[in-house]
């Protein structure tokens, strides 16, 4: 027949004509940086002297994961016809995106370790597109931002001055649509406080960070945005650099290598803190998935990269994921590695949010560490105008906004003693949970903590003698001696005053009245627990 004639010229032509290409990303590591013109001893060709005296602050070496790739190692992958695009230093690695029929060519280069897929298809570009002009619209808001500054003190911090100043943040999200021109961000862009030149979208290798998912707009917001009697941001005074790193039309490995490609370029151009509401175990691939034993700080890829990025002197601030009403109910890569601080999700009254991710890690670690305000916060739209939004994703830049507030008031610290001062000062920090770790942190419960001297005793009674008609019951540690009973004694063995002391890092002292008291002697005896504390004071007449 006819018909069966047409059928057989077709499948003739379908048969002859080659198949089609298939391109991937793929992510290349090398075995060695043999042969590098690099060295550590001259690390300024390589790190900014902002990255070199964050190091030199902290006591951190320069090692040969901060060299940069061989040059030749790559040119030797580019010779194959794969198209690379960012390199890792601290993976010794480069991105490439090439046909699945180059890699086995790639594979057996004498320095290459290894080529993984990362994510299927072609995505990135090789020049990235221009910048979106920075420019202002009208806003209608109302002012809404004090219950999630108050929850963790950063009103107080605001009033002590510190709102960031001198301070590199570097966000780490899925796109910032109008922070380039929504009124609440003018500031940033008026007092040049966004690295235009750093900041990057490295989903599809473009300039232009203003555009795709508004999330990233959201939490930049809870931090940086301000306007006058409108909206406070947290950290509203301090710098930033903005980076795409999570392609929200798909979830492959890929984004956890932008995540390492972001954090890397933060850390040499002397990023101080990196906030990233990211958080991952599943993929669309579900051979890239990860199991709950990977949850160690150790196995995921971002969560290497995190702990790197810590490794270096930088604060990561990471959100602890949002499955805690889900099966997996665990934290999220990177929240799971040791030196960052993962942020729990409570409200306004400081309840945890049943979605909160909880912890421990995947080898018994506490995690989260710490919790913000992730419900119901206030954040500024794309638009410019107010609204809200919920989740870990909201709570961790209000954490991040803590963290540059206290640095800022003690830039002498290391990034871990800022993390354990948070740590250890915050609400629950003698009895640590999974669900919220150490509890609510408080910027003055932290500069109390900070500003605490050592003493021997349990207790300390100051002044003594009273110089005024007040004296100073002061426990060693706040957050282990939380109460205590005061009874002021004569010199015959009469009780002749009671009281009940409670303390925190808020409120770290007990101020007691004396004035009724006569010129004598007098003993302060404290009980706290089954212990005895016993001060003997002399008052003297007025």
């Amino acid at each position: 027949m006819v018909w069966s004639r047409v059928w057989k010229v077709l499948l003739l032509a379908l048969l002859s004509t080659p198949a089609i290409a298939q391109v991937n990303r793929y992510m290349v590591t090398f075995k060695d940086k043999t042969g590098t013109p690099y060295s550590v001893n001259n690390a300024i060709e390589f790190l900014s002297q902002k990255a070199i005296d964050r190091r030199i602050r902290q006591g951190i070496p320069i090692t040969e994961q901060d060299i940069p790739v061989n040059a030749a190692y790559l040119a030797a992958v580019k010779g194959t016809g794969a198209e690379t695009f960012f390199q890792t230093r601290w993976l010794n690695g480069v991105l490439v995106q090439c046909d699945a029929t180059i890699v086995p060519e790639i594979e057996e280069l004498p320095s290459v370790a290894s080529v993984t897929l990362v994510a299927p298809n072609s995505k990135l570009i090789s020049n990235g597109r221009k910048k979106s002009p920075v420019k202002a619209k009208s806003s209608k808001t109302t002012d809404a931002t004090k219950s999630q500054l108050e929850l963790i003190g950063l009103d107080a911090m605001q009033r002590e001055g510190y709102k960031g100043e001198g301070i590199t943040i570097a966000i780490l999200d899925a796109g910032f649509p109008g922070v380039n021109s929504a009124l609440p961000f003018q500031d940033v862009f008026t007092d040049n406080r966004v690295d235009l030149t750093l900041s990057h979208d490295f989903v599809f290798n473009s300039d232009d960070v203003f555009q795709y998912d508004t999330h990233g707009t959201h939490v930049f917001s809870v931090i940086a945005a301000w306007q006058a009697g409108v909206f406070t941001g947290g950290a509203y005074q301090a710098n930033y650099q903005l980076y795409i790193t999570e392609d929200v039309s798909s979830e492959y490995r890929i984004e956890e290598y932008n995540w390492l490609f972001a954090a890397e370029r933060a850390d040499s151009a002397g990023a101080d803190v990196i906030s990233s509401s990211l958080g991952y175990y599943d993929f669309d691939d579900a051979s890239m998935n990860y199991s709950a034993a990977a949850m160690d700080g150790k196995t995921a890829v971002v969560s290497r990269a995190a702990q790197w990025a810590a490794d270096r002197g930088i604060v990561v601030v990471v959100s602890a994921g949002n499955e805690g009403a889900t099966g997996w109910k665990i934290i999220t890569a990177p929240a799971d590695a040791a030196d960052v601080l993962a942020i729990a999700n409570v409200n306004s009254n400081g309840v945890r949010a049943a979605t909160s991710s909880m912890g421990p890690s995947a080898d018994g670690r506490i995690k989260p560490d710490v919790a913000a305000m992730g419900t119901s916060t206030v954040v500024v739209t794309q638009s410019g105008a107010l609204g809200t939004s919920s989740g870990t994703s909201l709570a961790a830049p209000l954490i991040t906004s803590l963290v540059a507030g206290v640095w800022q008031s003690h830039p002498e610290l290391t990034n871990l003693q800022v993390i354990e001062a948070i740590r250890n000062s915050a609400s629950q920090a003698s009895h640590p949970d999974n669900l919220i770790g150490y509890g609510i942190p408080d910027f003055t419960a932290v500069e109390n903590y900070l500003s605490r001297h050592s003493q021997e005793n349990a207790f300390e009674v100051f002044p003594n003698p009273p110089i005024t008609d007040t004296i100073t019951i002061r426990p060693f540690d706040p957050s282990v001696v939380s109460f205590c009973q005061v009874e002021v004694v004569s010199s015959l063995g009469q009780i002749i005053g009671q009281h009940e002391a409670n303390f925190s890092w808020i409120n770290p002292e007990f101020v007691m009245d004396i004035s009724e008291l006569k010129a004598g002697v007098y003993f302060i005896r404290i009980a706290w627990g089954d212990k005895r504390y016993t001060s003997k004071i002399l008052k003297s007449n007025p």
